[in-house]
């Protein structure tokens, strides 16, 4: 490296000499940028905190809050924001690989004369041993970020783990505003975290292989969530134009929801769909509200604000009806305390007419403010019914994840339990399961022969409603 590349080098990762200083921290600087070029300390960047090459650099903006998971503000740009109550903790999660010596620190800005008590706690997650460590932070003149160390924690194995930062004391308004935790030692060696703005977990899929050539009329799904935090959809029947599944929308609202795509190719604006290409609402169910979405592609939405419950197995049946170049696509719920299936709702898709394909479920996790929360559903008895009235169990599924699995998140599970598949995104719990792997569970032989469904009777006021 050359002189000037060093003095360069040095200036960018010792960012503490950039900006307004006083006379003597100027002079400090220009001492250390001329021992850069003359010794060739330079050293590569890895952070303004870095103090040594093999810092691991884990953005704040990757981290959550607990125990409400917008009580802060969370900012690719400025990190976390506005940390003025100690009854809201800070936590980081990721995978390392090597057990051994780990340092870890946090970098943080404070302004002038305020004082910050902090507890930075180190756990493998599932496990209530824990290692906590204190340090006091200070504020500084220039707001620069400061790395503020707590010391070491012997890790006894690879694994999962959590790093919890807790205010203690705080003299000043806030705890101080959060760039990192950064990590070093020979247990932060390839080490996983994920350094992505986006904090969802990753989407998981079950598609459920079936001869091309069949024409499958109907598609029979059940699902039992176990776990049910908010933000969570678990999709039961999912095919080429659309999703039935059930959702969690916030404290206290729970959905069925099933949508159909539009043809064409507008990803956004529903109003920029032709007449020709929009999905028609032929009827919906009592209380169910019937609309539009965009920005997802765009298409017929529906969905039926229903008190579902974690725990228990609720049913859905898909159809399909062809007719001519359109098809008709009919989602059916059995309500456990009526006893008897109903109508969610019914949409003609126009340039169509083919039978249901490309059947799968996946669980997805909408809103990343919790996307540590594992999110853990079974799904079982799948049978598809073809235009010859024959029913047939499915018993493989492959398995496939998002583009946020596998790179940025690996906190995902498939398998099969008790004869059923089940699907776990998210809480930093994996498997090792590859984006698609077979997964194969065992015949129930039991198809869904009691089925007993409503007529699909028009409704004048079944319009379609553009959003």
């Amino acid at each position: 490296m050359g002189r000037l590349a060093r003095i360069v080098d040095a200036m960018v990762c010792n960012r503490s000499c950039l900006g307004p200083r006083s006379s003597a921290a100027l002079v400090a600087c220009a001492l250390f940028f001329v021992a850069a070029a003359v010794t060739g300390a330079g050293r590569p960047c890895y952070g303004a905190d870095a103090a040594v090459p093999d810092t691991l650099r884990v953005p704040a903006f990757t981290a959550y809050i607990e125990p409400a998971p917008d009580a802060l503000k969370v900012s690719d740009r400025t990190g976390i924001t506005g940390w003025t109550d100690a009854a809201k903790k800070v936590v980081w999660y990721g995978k390392l690989s090597n057990a051994g010596k780990l340092d870890i620190a946090v970098s943080l800005r404070l302004p002038d004369k305020a004082v910050s008590g902090l507890r930075l706690t180190v756990a493998a997650v599932g496990r209530a041993d824990s290692s906590p460590h204190t340090a006091e932070a200070k504020g500084s003149a220039d707001a620069q970020p400061q790395t503020v160390a707590f010391g070491t924690v012997d890790i006894p194995a690879p694994g999962y783990y959590s790093f919890t930062l807790e205010g203690v004391s705080k003299e000043g308004r806030t705890f101080g505003d959060l760039d990192a935790l950064l990590l070093s030692g020979p247990a932060a060696k390839d080490a996983h975290f994920n350094l992505k703005p986006r904090r969802n977990a990753a989407s998981v899929h079950l598609g459920y292989p079936v001869p091309k050539s069949a024409a499958v009329e109907w598609f029979y799904n059940e699902v039992t969530v176990k776990t049910d935090p908010l933000w969570s959809y678990y999709m039961a029947c999912g095919f080429h134009r659309g999703y039935f599944g059930i959702q969690v929308n916030s404290p206290t609202e729970r959905r069925i929801i099933f949508s159909v795509w539009d043809s064409g190719n507008e990803a956004v604006d529903r109003k920029k769909v032709a007449a020709e290409d929009t999905v028609q609402l032929v009827a919906k169910g009592e209380g169910v509200f019937a609309g539009g979405f965009g920005n997802e592609g765009t298409g017929g939405h529906s969905h039926l604000v229903y008190n579902w419950k974690a725990g228990e197995t609720y049913r859905f049946l898909l159809s399909a009806k062809p007719d001519g170049k359109e098809t008709v696509y009919s989602g059916y719920f059995f309500f456990p305390e009526k006893k008897a299936w109903g109508l969610i709702a019914s949409f003609r898709a126009p340039k169509d007419g083919s039978y249901l394909k490309g059947l799968y479920s996946f669980n997805e996790n909408f809103g990343g403010a919790n996307g540590d929360k594992r999110r853990l559903a079974e799904f079982g008895n799948q049978w598809i019914k073809t235009s010859d009235g024959q029913w047939t169990e499915l018993l493989t599924a492959h398995f496939t994840h998002d583009a946020t699995g596998g790179k940025d998140r690996t906190d995902y599970a498939a398998g099969v339990v008790e004869g059923r598949f089940y699907l776990s995104n998210g809480g930093f719990v994996g498997e090792p399961i590859k984006s698609g792997d077979k997964i194969v569970r065992p015949a129930m032989g039991k198809p869904p022969a009691d089925i007993e469904l409503p007529a699909i009777v028009p409704k004048p006021d079944a319009a379609d409603q553009k959003k």
